[in-house]
């Protein structure tokens, strides 16, 4: 199971952490891999908790997301099959700032975050890559930041549903979202309240740019979408 959940992080494009590894130092991480499964849900590191394991998903989806004034949720990021995650905290010697959940029943590799400190001390391609990482997740952040205080709620809303699709994708069909969010969570993602949001959704499928069925959602006019999300 380890070696076969390894081969699959291998396989991806993140394989770059894999190849910049001594033959030894991918024998110590094989030797510390460790597969956890959460239910739908479930929280996989909360708030305020000491970073201790290098998360990477594997199976699932994933939502880090904090809590905001009176007890709204705000979704920071979203992680999709196969990325690492969880670990910024650690190098900032400081508690998680966020909490980690699963949205459908996920499967997670970990590491530990001392073992990842060890082997950066002697594989300077390995500082690189999590500083590559760390680099990329900050002007995303940055962006994100804008667009949630400075979009309107058409514009907010549009661009989660598009970061939905970059994300995840479709099914076969080619327009369903590859993800089942229930509206509250499609407000958190879009910075706004839980009747806006509904109220934006039915406003877009009256300009027939989705189809909505409960928690199922199609694009069918992708190109109005990210013109929606663009101009906004």
């Amino acid at each position: 199971m380890i070696k076969s959940a390894l081969e699959k992080v291998m396989s991806h494009d993140l394989s770059e952490i894999w190849t910049i590894l001594s033959p030894e130092e991918k024998r110590q991480i094989t030797d510390n891999f460790v597969i956890m499964h959460f239910k739908k849900n479930q929280i996989i590191y909360a708030e305020h908790e000491e970073p201790e394991n290098l998360w990477c998903l594997l199976k699932g989806k994933v939502k880090l997301y904090k809590d905001g004034v009176g007890g709204r949720q705000q979704i920071l990021r979203l992680i999709r099959p196969v990325q690492y995650f969880g670990y910024r905290a650690y190098f900032a010697r400081e508690p998680y700032v966020s909490t980690a959940a699963a949205i459908e029943i996920s499967t997670l590799g970990t590491l530990p975050m001392q073992l990842v400190h060890d082997l950066i001390d002697g594989n300077r391609a390995l500082a690189w890559f999590f500083i590559h990482e760390l680099s990329r997740n900050l002007g995303s952040s940055d962006t994100r930041i804008v667009n949630l205080t400075q979009k309107h709620i058409r514009g907010r809303l549009a661009e989660a549903l598009i970061v939905l699709r970059d994300s995840y994708g479709y099914e076969e069909d080619g327009t369903t979202l590859r993800i089942y969010m229930g509206r509250e969570d499609l407000a958190n993602l879009s910075n706004m309240t839980t009747s806006n949001a509904i109220r934006t959704l039915t406003a877009f499928v009256n300009e027939k740019i989705i189809t909505v069925d409960g928690r199922t959602i199609k694009i069918v006019n992708e190109t109005a979408l990210r013109k929606i999300s663009r101009f906004g």
